[in-house]
């Protein structure tokens, strides 16, 4: 269309308003009164003119008629003596968008709408700053129309140029916005329409609130599908828009309190240990230290075999980074049998039989899940491994040992940084997902964990294990102590039991001596 200009504040040939008529050279004009905006064709407009193919509006027809359109910005445009609309028109606030209506096509497609930006909404020009306590956002100018009409044209609506908001849209229109109290957000039901809530919510925070449309993609969906009272319906009852990271009403504060689980744990079957941590917690972190030598894998696999035997059925993970997984699966089987059957020069053929029977009965139900992260995998694959872990196979608890080994392949100049990263993650992870997850770590000889002080830092309870692997005593010899050091969940420090090792049947269990440290 020509956008020469011949004549200017004339009477509208359309809704007879005086001086707000503009006449093209081509005999084309725009109105800035009671027509929106919109551009009247003269009678000899065609096709070629406004650069648009011919197609049928049905979609249109049968759901919108005209005054739920032309009051409000938006004109079907025909050719000549035809009934067959080939295009929408929109009058925007300083120019005028076309939209093709594309024959069996899944999307209309625009029109090279020339002098069109997209730093204004669809229109805002038709309400004042501050002329309602409620204006509602929708994706589309169709939308706009769809909404309009299921509000009963009571409240006022304003659309989205574009999927995405443009910097100069929220410059232009940001006071605009934020003269109404309250903004409801119908957008799309897809990530670009989540991307514009959140956009919208972190301009405007405690005013937006969203429609709830879970079974249409959009308003005009609602309407075309005979819904419009179900939209209706979930407009009036808009819910708060808040950040996916944030927690504000009174109704998820309510819900963090009902459905949100306390802070579960299980009871290990060490009795001391239980006494005074309660046991392993889920959604946490929990560190074991101790220094080279002292049977820290050993540990691991008690704790391991205590879900087995006394909280069959619940799921979790385990992985031994320093030994072989037949190694790790014997070592349980050592427990299950209560014999030395940790490597298989040890087991005879009647042995062999109880050794598959064990793992008949232990792993029988199918929810224990070995995994391994090999030497030359990225060690970033172990953060998703437990996310998989907790997410998708529901593993209340994620034992790996020992934490230092993640991170084997860093440069030296590199592995405390790796490792700070590592524990914030794991720590994070543990909330996220609900999932304990409990790690081991080697101490140096002030007895913090070595290479990260970090490790210790982002754990929820840290214990110490102690033995003292040079006494000439075999008893004393064999003796692991257990300290609390840090117990946030419990809060309860200090002396947390005493393991006995047996070497006859390869295996660690409470000691119930009174014998003093």
């Amino acid at each position: 269309m020509s956008e020469q200009i011949v004549a200017m504040h004339e009477t509208c040939p359309q809704c007879g308003h005086h001086e707000c008529f503009t006449r093209f050279e081509n005999g084309n004009g725009y109105c800035h009164s009671e027509c929106g905006g919109m551009v009247i064709l003269n009678k000899t407009t065609t096709k070629n003119d406004v650069e648009l193919v011919p197609v049928v509006g049905g979609k249109y027809r049968s759901v919108l008629d005209p005054e739920d359109y032309e009051p409000y910005g938006g004109m079907l445009v025909s050719e000549d003596g035809s009934n067959d609309p080939y295009a929408m028109m929109y009058a925007y606030p300083h120019a005028t968008k076309s939209r093709k209506l594309q024959v069996n096509s899944k999307r209309d497609a625009f029109a090279d709408n020339k002098g069109f930006s997209n730093d204004h909404w669809f229109g805002q020009d038709q309400y004042n700053a501050g002329s309602s306590k409620v204006m509602t956002i929708v994706e589309g100018e169709d939308d706009r129309f769809a909404a309009i009409k299921m509000l009963g044209g009571k409240w006022p609506v304003i659309s989205s140029p574009g999927a995405s908001l443009s910097n100069a849209l929220i410059k232009n229109t940001k006071e605009y916005l934020d003269s109404f109290p309250t903004l409801v957000i119908a957008s799309d039901n897809d990530d670009a329409g989540d991307r514009m809530a959140e956009q919208l919510a972190r301009l405007f925070p405690n005013k937006c609130y969203r429609v709830n449309m879970s079974k249409y993609n959009d308003p005009m969906d609602y309407l075309i599908n005979g819904e419009g009272e179900e939209w209706l319906y979930s407009w009036i009852n808009r819910q708060k828009y808040v950040m996916p990271f944030d927690t504000n009403t009174v109704d998820q504060f309510k819900a963090l309190y009902t459905d949100s689980e306390d802070s579960s744990y299980l009871p290990t079957g060490i009795e001391a240990f239980d006494d005074a941590a309660l046991g392993l917690f889920q959604g946490h972190l929990t560190v074991f230290t101790a220094p080279e030598g002292i049977g820290k894998t050993e540990f691991m696999r008690l704790l391991e075999y205590s879900l087995i035997k006394n909280h069959p059925g619940v799921p979790f993970a385990y992985c031994h980074l320093e030994e072989q997984p037949q190694r790790s699966l014997l070592g349980l089987c050592s427990y299950h049998l209560t014999k030395n059957v940790t490597r298989k020069e040890l087991i005879d053929d009647d042995t062999e039989a109880e050794v598959l029977a064990a793992i008949e009965e232990m792993m029988g139900r199918e929810t224990i899940h070995q995994f391994k992260v090999s030497p030359d995998e990225d060690p970033d694959v172990l953060v998703e491994r437990i996310k998989y872990y907790a997410n998708v196979c529901g593993c209340k608890y994620v034992f790996f040992e020992p934490i230092q080994d993640i991170a084997m392949q860093r440069k030296s100049g590199e592995l405390t940084e790796y490792l700070d990263k590592l524990a914030v993650n794991l720590s994070r992870t543990a909330a996220d997902t609900g999932c304990g997850i409990v790690t081991i770590a080697h101490a140096n000889d002030d007895g913090d964990t070595r290479d990260s002080k970090q490790i210790q830092k982002q754990a929820s309870v840290k214990i110490a294990l102690e033995r003292d692997m040079h006494n000439e005593d075999p008893y004393l010899r064999n003796l692991t102590h257990l300290y609390l050091k840090k117990n946030r969940p419990g809060g309860t420090l200090g002396n947390a039991g005493t393991l006995l090792f047996n070497p006859d049947s390869f295996t660690l269990s409470e000691d119930q001596s009174e014998m003093p440290f």
